[in-house]
């Protein structure tokens, strides 16, 4: 299908606001000294409790977020869009809201984190709470993949299945999840993707403590206050991870159409 030329500009203009920014930072890094900017051990640390805790943060997608996309995808009762609703939330909620609710529900004396600090758990300001502020945000994003990549594949093949006798774990495990597997795959990598760069519900929720809840978004912040160049240069380190997970992981698999 031709495009009218007109539609080009606006799409041009759409493509250089996010492309600008993400130049402009890379040209204030000062490159001869980057390694050095953010080479420091609180750095480093940041880094790898990003990477860990964005991982977990992403396999607990996984496991909650693919049984409720199918549940929305082949049903559309009242109850159902109710809950649609519901999970989409945090994905126009403030970050910070996200984490008061999170800390009001699981903190000391929080609705469930009451009944947890009294038999000796607790999870608020802990690299579980970081954990766990990232998955809040983060799993609507799979969730949204999935149910298109759901919705998209149908049920006929599952139908099919059924009828010649296989059970439903069966069908799941043979015919479903292979189907569902670029939708899978696209969710996984946008929740990582938006793990990493979470900030606001884990400083809420989860504190800034180097080596325990201080992930690199906290890194970057708290380095614009006392060194802008190791923040901007931070800040270039995180966009090139994410870009590699987006660009090196996921971009065939969104580019296919599987998030709709």
């Amino acid at each position: 299908m031709t495009l009218p030329r007109w539609i080009y500009l606006p799409a041009a203009v759409g493509a250089l606001f996010v492309v600008v920014p993400l130049v402009a930072v890379v040209a204030k890094v000062d490159w001869p000294q980057f390694w050095t900017l953010i080479g420091s051990e609180s750095s480093r640390t940041a880094l790898v409790l990003s990477l860990k805790t964005a991982s977990a943060s992403t396999l607990l997608c996984v496991l909650f977020g693919v049984p409720l996309a199918l549940v929305l995808a082949r049903n559309d009762g009242r109850a159902v869009q109710l809950m649609r609703s519901l999970l989409l939330l945090p994905l126009v909620l403030p970050p910070v809201v996200g984490g008061i609710a999170l800390l009001y529900a699981f903190g000391r004396l929080g609705l469930i984190g009451q009944y947890l600090d009294a038999a000796g758990i607790r999870i608020a300001f802990t690299t579980t709470a970081v954990v766990l502020a990232q998955t809040f945000v983060s799993l609507p994003f799979l969730v949204i993949a999935m149910e298109g990549a759901a919705r998209t594949a149908g049920n006929d093949y599952d139908v099919v299945a059924a009828t010649l006798g296989a059970r439903p774990t069966t069908v799941w495990w043979r015919v479903s999840l292979p189907l569902l597997a670029p939708g899978l795959a696209s969710g996984a990598v946008l929740a990582f993707a938006r793990s990493l760069g979470e900030f606001g519900a884990t400083l809420t929720f989860a504190g800034s403590r180097e080596g325990v809840t201080r992930t690199l978004p906290l890194e970057i912040y708290l380095q614009r206050e006392t060194d802008a160049d190791a923040a901007v240069a931070l800040s270039v380190l995180l966009v090139a991870v994410a870009a590699v997970v987006v660009f090196g992981l996921g971009a065939r698999r969104l580019r296919s159409g599987s998030v709709t």
